[in-house]
């Protein structure tokens, strides 16, 4: 695939008109997330609103800003937007998917943003048969028939992994998306981690490792580190506002969260959104402190930058959101709360081959396993199926183990894996890319920021509630798909509205 220069770079005239000649070069950037350094020089700014983060969040707040006639300006700190979305180049020309990637029913925001951009959607690769590898033991298994892509493990094992399903689904139908922490339960399962709900729920071994391994998946952290409270919130976000949410809808592929891809990879929306924003972007530019001044206004410093405004939208992690030196303090439920929201630890790691082989072999390229470092894993190829390429997610315990390791350590590790699903042709890729999220400085983990216990009942309420001038977006923030570049959308959506309330 041909390196597509970002229709940012264009007009440079406009935008050293705007933001006072050459500091104006860090908005030029490429669709594979390559800027020109930024300049040392400081320029000075006056907007309505200043949008600290360049993922969908932010550039959705930004678009509906603008909408509505409001002067806008978006501080990115990466070289590139789109946040935890973000395109790989593949050694072969090709295009992957490094973060958020798939969508699917009951996501009808990023949908209708795609649709608005242009960018088109395909299946996710789903024809074949399932591979369970468990007790060291190797099973394809068929998706399609009653049990759907159920595991074949022990009767017991599916008949308890059903009832704890069923269980979880009608608990939390009783969790308000808008504030879980009114759910009538709401004290006695935030004191418990799921851990502790699934060793007295799902009583055979088979059955906690299904739910274990779709905890992982989801969440990217083990089930000792969730609250309960926060699974069934997850839970309950994952649908819209006629349609609630199921673990079903979170774990499957076809009907599911996966059941879609974009053409191009995930990044074209961010892409594609921040072209049409043009100079209302600014990458390069870390925030580092928001000042609240006499008259009610805010002063954003950020490298290269200060932005002056009457409202500020963060739009980005809370773990990082606590970053930023904000003065005067932010109230101590605000602040308590960024520092009780850890992010999960998550990494991607594509191998490249010539073909697709494993689906010759009538496979899918979804694995579900108990051991090694990839546990579950999808077809990663292109629509066309022109090369090969298999993903694996590479996870909250398994991540943490393989942070400090080199590439070449890892990529050993993962090719072992892929052998042991998929055979020896697996041992040869023509290509290998890695996305280590704990490692970026911008991220520090993914997919989402997660509640431990006692944190959503004792801080929720503080996690959209406006701190004077400053409003909160991002996933986290998000009542439906929390976690997911619907919920991003969604809270870019609510946040403008709000702003453009106050304003």
């Amino acid at each position: 695939m041909p390196r597509e220069r970002h229709p940012l770079n264009k007009d440079l005239t406009r935008r050293h008109a705007l933001l006072g000649g050459a500091a104006a070069t860090t908005l030029l950037a490429t669709g594979t997330g390559t800027a020109r350094a930024a300049d040392t020089r400081s320029v000075d700014v006056d907007v309505d609103v200043a949008v600290i983060g360049g993922g969908l969040a932010g550039l959705t707040a930004a678009r509906d800003l603008t909408a509505a006639g409001k002067k806008v300006l978006v501080l990115e700190a990466r070289d590139r937007v789109g946040g935890r979305v973000v395109n790989l180049k593949l050694p072969n020309g090709g295009t992957t998917e490094g973060g958020g990637e798939f969508i699917g029913p009951t996501q009808d925001r990023i949908r209708a943003l795609a649709d608005d951009l242009g960018v088109e959607t395909f299946p996710t690769y789903n024809t074949g048969k399932n591979v369970l590898y468990k007790d060291g033991k190797r099973t394809p298994y068929a998706t399609d028939g009653l049990l759907g892509s159920v595991p074949p493990i022990d009767a017991a094992g599916l008949a308890n992994a059903a009832a704890v399903q069923a269980l979880l689904d009608d608990m939390a139908k009783k969790v308000p998306v808008e504030a879980p922490w009114t759910a009538p339960k709401a004290e006695e399962w935030d004191r418990q981690t799921f851990e502790t709900w699934l060793r007295a729920n799902a009583v055979i071994p088979s059955a906690r490792f299904l739910l274990e391994v779709a905890c992982t998946s989801v969440f990217s952290a083990q089930p000792r580190e969730l609250s309960l409270l926060y699974v069934l919130f997850y839970i309950a976000s994952a649908g819209n506002e006629s349609t609630p949410g199921t673990l079903e809808r979170l774990t499957e592929t076809a009907d599911g969260a996966q059941a879609t891809r974009f053409v191009g990879g995930s990044q074209q929306v961010p892409l594609k959104l921040a072209a049409r924003l043009g100079d209302t972007v600014r990458l390069s530019s870390p925030v580092r402190k928001v000042t609240r001044g006499a008259g009610g206004r805010y002063t954003v410093t950020a490298d290269g930058v200060t932005v002056t405004a009457s409202r500020v939208v963060v739009a980005v992690p809370p773990p990082l959101a606590a970053r930023i030196d904000f003065d005067p303090l932010l109230p101590a439920a605000r602040d308590q709360l960024a520092q009780r929201l850890p992010m999960g630890s998550i990494g991607k790691a594509i191998a490249v081959y010539d073909t697709p082989f494993w689906r010759a072999d009538g496979l899918n390229g979804q694995v579900v396993s108990d051991t090694g470092t990839v546990r579950s894993s999808f077809d990663n190829s292109p629509p066309d199926g022109s090369y090969g390429a298999l993903m694996g997610f590479i996870e909250a315990d398994r991540m943490r183990a393989n942070d400090g390791l080199s590439e070449a350590e890892v990529k050993a590790a993962v090719l072992k894996d892929y052998v042991t699903y998929f055979g020896d042709k697996a041992a040869s890729p023509t290509g290998f890319v890695l996305q280590r999220w704990d490692n970026e400085g911008f991220s520090r983990g993914g997919p989402v920021a997660y509640a431990p216990p006692g944190v959503l009942t004792q801080y929720g309420a503080a996690l959209r509630t406006p701190v004077g001038g400053i409003h909160w977006a991002g996933t986290e923030t998000s009542a439906y798909w929390c976690g997911y570049m619907d919920g991003a959308v969604r809270s870019g959506e609510r946040v403008a509205k709000e702003v453009a309330a106050a304003l």
